[in-house]
């Protein structure tokens, strides 16, 4: 157990260290997430380095989007995730450079199946607590989501239900489900489609289009374009970025 404390210890300094050197549930390049975890002693970093956002008439970089993801034992794993948001369309008073989406949370496997290489569906929860933002919202709040993936020959589908008390003391429902093409496809086209609604305030009703090209076991890029609805505002997103999975120094 203190070896393994150790090993996390060094993980979280490793990505505080990245974020400050300027380097979101999430499984890139999606919202929603799937039911499998980093291997005990692993570490898989999700990068965006450069995002770019339009919400109504606002557009925004990501400079970068992370999730870090550290392997447990008993099939869970550590997620902590956050995303440097650069203002480009900045109102009067308005901080331009903000640290948002930020959160820490676990993931447990509940039931192994097709992610684990094993038998059935794959099922999973996570919880987790939304912090404070900088230069954005104040408040804190938390997370709990159910997760259900089936792998077969054509392809893989994730479903996500979440309930969540957001940073503004708000109850929401999240609803979403991922799509991907076969495992074995070295580029394998992936969609999402999600729909959210807090009780303060309006419905988003989103899509995702994308691929994923698996270079070699641990790395993987991916490209995604997003288009969503809020309320009266239209969403516009691309997305492009990796995940990278390694062992820990103090695991091998």
């Amino acid at each position: 157990m203190q070896h393994e404390t150790v090993s996390i210890a060094r993980a979280l300094l490793l990505v505080a260290l990245t974020v400050n050197a300027g380097v979101a549930l999430a499984y890139r390049p999606f919202d929603s997430t799937d039911a499998d975890v980093a291997h005990a002693g692993e570490a898989e970093i999700e990068l965006g380095p450069l995002q770019w956002l339009k919400e109504g008439a606002k557009r925004f970089l990501h400079v970068p989007a992370v999730v870090a993801n550290f392997g447990l034992a008993k099939d869970r794993e550590l997620v902590i995730e956050a995303r440097h948001q650069w203002t480009l369309d900045q109102d009067e008073g308005e901080p331009r450079s903000s640290l948002v989406d930020d959160a820490i949370s676990i993931k447990q496997v509940l039931r192994r199946g097709a992610l684990q290489e094993e038998g059935g569906a794959s099922v999973a929860t996570e919880y987790g607590i939304l912090l404070p933002e900088v230069n954005g919202q104040n408040g804190t709040g938390f997370s709990l989501a159910g997760i259900v993936s089936q792998r077969g020959s054509i392809g893989t589908v994730h479903l996500n239900a979440a309930i969540a008390r957001t940073r503004d003391h708000e109850d929401a429902l999240f609803l979403g489900a991922i799509a991907e093409g076969p495992i074995d496809w070295p580029v394998r086209p992936v969609a999402e489609a999600f729909t959210q609604r807090a009780t303060g305030g309006g419905r988003i009703d989103s899509l995702l289009l994308g691929a994923i090209w698996r270079v070699r076991e641990g790395l993987s890029f991916d490209a995604g374009v997003r288009t969503a609805q809020s309320g009266s505002d239209a969403i516009h997103e691309v997305r492009l970025g990796l995940t990278w999975a390694f062992a820990l120094k103090g695991d091998r």
